[in-house]
């Protein structure tokens, strides 16, 4: 099932083919320690978690998106500044 919330859909544990359709387990990895920091995607970002939590703040919102493991996450918009990535 994927939500839309602020300019992010999020769809928890999609299914497999759809995972392997899009090579996500080719995809490099990136990660961080719990911290908080200003982010910007300059065009339309997908990612997929593999574990932990995240709390996306787009700028000029109290509210946030919260995304964990088995996310598949696509911004919406084609640039998106976060006024705060939380890394849980």
């Amino acid at each position: 099932m994927a939500t839309e919330k602020l300019g992010i859909k999020v769809e928890t544990n999609p299914p497999e083919p759809k995972i392997s359709q899009l090579g996500v387990r080719q995809w490099p990895k990136w990660g961080c320690p719990p911290s908080k920091f200003p982010w910007t995607y300059s065009s339309k970002e997908t990612c997929y978690l593999l574990e932990g939590k995240v709390r996306v703040y787009p700028d000029g919102s109290n509210d946030f998106v919260e995304i964990g493991a088995g996310d598949l996450v696509v911004s919406q918009r084609d640039e998106l500044h976060l006024g705060s990535f939380s890394c849980c």
